[in-house]
């Protein structure tokens, strides 16, 4: 492992606005935040969104930035990524976020009932073989289902057709409500989040020519 990852490992041990499994006993003990993110960390009542495999947090802080009225999470496994969206948090004073570095099949141990408002999930594994493993399978959402409130969004962003696709088919047969279909966010001729906000793969994809496509839907 480099010195450079080695270091950032112990600068998140600082950070006040990371949450690691390995510091917490989700499992057993329990997440001392399950429930009381609003009261306890964010100190307001303002919506709550989650960010799922947020990678660096490029998605997180930017949303943050725009939306100052709710409160934003971005999660994920690699510490060395959130590294880098705690940091920019900080440095931009941004109240409205936190970071967990957890497994996403742990994550209903880290939130209470009706508690979340909205998921975004942006350039996701597409799994290729292992439907069940897409963040947004039905799968994945009924481990969702046990904290988010029951009118709550979806967002998916991604430059993969297979998952594109994938979503629009499972839409309508699990009886969620489709709410924007945009094959190519960058046809969009207003301004919009889903192109003044860029990840860094993101970026990549952009450079080599692949299409970026979103989708919003509801669960009920």
């Amino acid at each position: 492992m480099s010195k450079n990852k080695l270091a950032r490992f112990a600068e998140n041990e600082t950070f006040s606005n990371l949450f690691q499994c390995t510091n917490f006993d989700a499992r057993g003990t329990g997440f001392p935040l399950q429930g009381k993110w609003g009261a306890e960390y964010f100190h307001n009542e303002n919506p709550i969104i989650l960010e799922l495999g947020c990678g660096k947090g490029e998605y997180t802080v930017g949303l943050a930035q725009r939306f100052p009225d709710k409160n934003f999470i971005g999660i994920d496994r690699k510490g060395a990524r959130l590294w880098r969206g705690c940091k920019n948090a900080i440095e931009q004073q941004l109240p409205n976020v936190a970071f967990l570095r957890i497994p996403i099949d742990d994550i209903f141990y880290y939130f209470g009932e009706n508690e979340v408002s909205e998921i975004w999930i942006t350039f996701p594994d597409p799994q290729p073989t292992k439907e069940r493993k897409r963040l947004m399978s039905p799968n994945f959402v009924a481990k969702y289902e046990k904290f988010l409130k029951p009118d709550a969004v979806m967002n998916l962003k991604t430059d993969s057709r297979l998952l594109y696709d994938y979503i629009r088919k499972v839409i309508p047969q699990q009886q969620w409500k489709l709410l924007e279909d945009i094959e190519d966010v960058y046809s969009l001729t207003e301004p919009s989040i889903l192109t003044e906000i860029q990840t860094f793969y993101e970026k990549h994809w952009l450079e080599g020519g692949s299409l970026i496509s979103y989708v919003k839907w509801k669960l009920a």
